[in-house]
């Protein structure tokens, strides 16, 4: 009798090979080789390729197993050199997902499901989003806060059994209590979530009137939020476990906070700095001088050189925001603004004309940026 293959080599791993590249290898030749796949002349040889792959993965996958064979070699496995656990003649050719084995259980058993030791389907539970605004203010020092979210606690009516008091719940008959049924389509066959009793495997004929059912009643909480200096607009904070509670006693979801930040009356955020629009009198941008500008953490100064025209920018460096993976604040960017006098008296009127003259006798040199557009117009229309 020809001596039985090494299982590495039939997978075609290396013996550090980790579980994945392990189910990798064996869902690449189950594919290749079962036996719904593979008809008429090759269909015995398929069959055999098939078992083997079957047995190696399943020896494999096996903590327990797999170390025995690493040091024994197959009597490690199997003293009489049979198929070990699930291996040839084991068990026969049931549907394209039982030979895929647990491979193919997260697609096929629903979402993020996964099986108790009763056979129930386990879920994880939803995450839920919460949208907080906050200042600008707040958002470059952090601030702490509490939120109302919404709870879910046991229903004191039915001892979180969802059934009415007296009644009980029934094994779901059309799962059989799994939690799952198989619908077959072509060579796959699909296990999905039992659309009777959601993949908890069991009916409540009588639901409790408090909960409907639910074993839960919904409620509110308190919950303690740390914004970290420098968040931004548009960032989630995750609070895990504070989200939807999982089903059959799956683990909870998260919490996502999604920071929205108010507009503020002066600055504008983009990244780490900060910009701000100052306006500045037409005397101030032609005489030049000091002005008092505002920034997140109080007052500066800046200082005017004469004829300082409109939209000349200024930059106060660190006057930004320092954001949560900076290691630096940004600057604080100011952009001038020269406003023209409105409402002027006839005095005021007087004294301007008088001051336009004098500057018209003084030549291009009191207005050179004016004297270049003229001439470009001249040369536009030659």
């Amino acid at each position: 009798m020809a001596s039985k293959r090494d299982y590495y080599e039939i997978l075609g791993v290396p013996k550090n090979a980790t579980e994945d590249d392990i189910k990798k290898a064996y869902r690449k030749l189950a594919m290749k080789y079962h036996p719904d796949r593979n008809q008429g002349d090759g269909a015995k040889a398929a069959e055999e390729k098939f078992k083997e792959a079957k047995e190696a993965y399943e020896m494999l996958t096996d903590a327990q197993k797999r170390a025995a064979y690493d040091q024994y070699g197959h009597a490690g496995v199997d003293p009489n050199m049979g198929a070990g656990r699930g291996g040839p003649g084991a068990e026969g050719f049931g549907g394209f997902a039982e030979a895929f084995g647990d491979i193919f259980g997260d697609i096929f058993g629903g979402q993020g499901g996964g099986r108790r030791g009763g056979g129930q389907q386990v879920y994880r539970g939803s995450d839920l989003s919460y949208a907080m605004e906050i200042t600008l203010e707040e958002a470059a020092r952090g601030k702490e806060t509490q939120i109302r979210i919404p709870s879910w606690e046991g229903c004191e009516t039915c001892g979180g059994t969802g059934a009415k008091p007296g009644t009980s719940a029934k094994t779901c008959g059309s799962c059989g209590g799994s939690g799952t049924v198989h619908m077959r389509q072509g060579f796959f066959s699909i296990q999905q979530t039992c659309p009777h009793c959601h993949g908890s495997g069991k009916i409540i004929p009588d639901p409790c009137t408090t909960c409907n059912g639910q074993g839960k009643v919904k409620k509110t909480k308190t919950l303690e939020v740390k914004i970290p200096a420098g968040i931004n607009e548009g960032m989630r904070i995750r609070s895990a476990g504070n989200g939807e509670p999982g089903v059959n006693g799956g683990p909870s979801g998260d919490l996502y906070i999604e920071i929205r930040i108010k507009q503020h009356d002066i600055f504008e955020r983009d990244g780490d700095d900060l910009h701000c629009t100052m306006p500045v009198s037409m005397i101030t941008a032609a005489l030049g001088g000091s002005i008092e500008v505002p920034t997140l953490g109080g007052k500066a100064e800046i200082e005017l050189p004469e004829g300082t025209q409109h939209g000349k920018t200024f930059r106060l460096r660190g006057k930004g925001i320092k954001g949560v993976r900076s290691s630096y604040p940004g600057d604080l960017y100011c952009h001038i603004a020269v406003e023209t006098p409105v409402k002027l008296t006839e005095h005021q009127k007087k004294l301007l004309k008088e001051l336009d003259e004098s500057l018209k006798k003084g030549g291009e040199k009191h207005s050179p940026n004016a004297k270049t557009w003229t001439d470009r117009v001249k040369d536009l229309f030659k």
